[in-house]
């Protein structure tokens, strides 16, 4: 895993599951300001809706990038997608993510 040490400290992101069916997975993630998702893979490919603006930081394993989202304004990832996600901001940051089962 691409853990850093810093990421000791932060509080983790809540993911509560919404609803599940044969084709998608709905997950509300509600990050404290500073938290984060912790290390993971995407087993599926999947799409963000933003519920709150601000920025997230990617930690792709070598670098950080950010981004800056929009409420209601999605994207999408394709399987495979290894990362941790971080809420820069100093308030709240929420969105909903679907994943899509193949």
């Amino acid at each position: 895993m691409a853990e850093r040490p810093e990421d000791a400290k932060r509080a983790l992101a809540k993911g509560t599951k919404q609803l599940e069916t044969d084709r998608a997975i709905v997950t509300e993630w509600r990050f404290p300001p500073g938290g984060h998702t912790g290390w993971h893979r995407h087993g599926h490919d999947y799409v963000v809706v933003p519920i709150t603006s601000g920025d997230l930081a990617i930690w792709t394993g070598s670098q950080e990038v950010r981004s800056a989202l929009a409420t209601g304004v999605s994207y999408t990832r394709a399987a495979g997608v290894e990362h941790d996600v971080i809420n820069p901001n100093d308030f709240e940051f929420v969105f909903i993510e679907v994943e899509l089962k193949p």
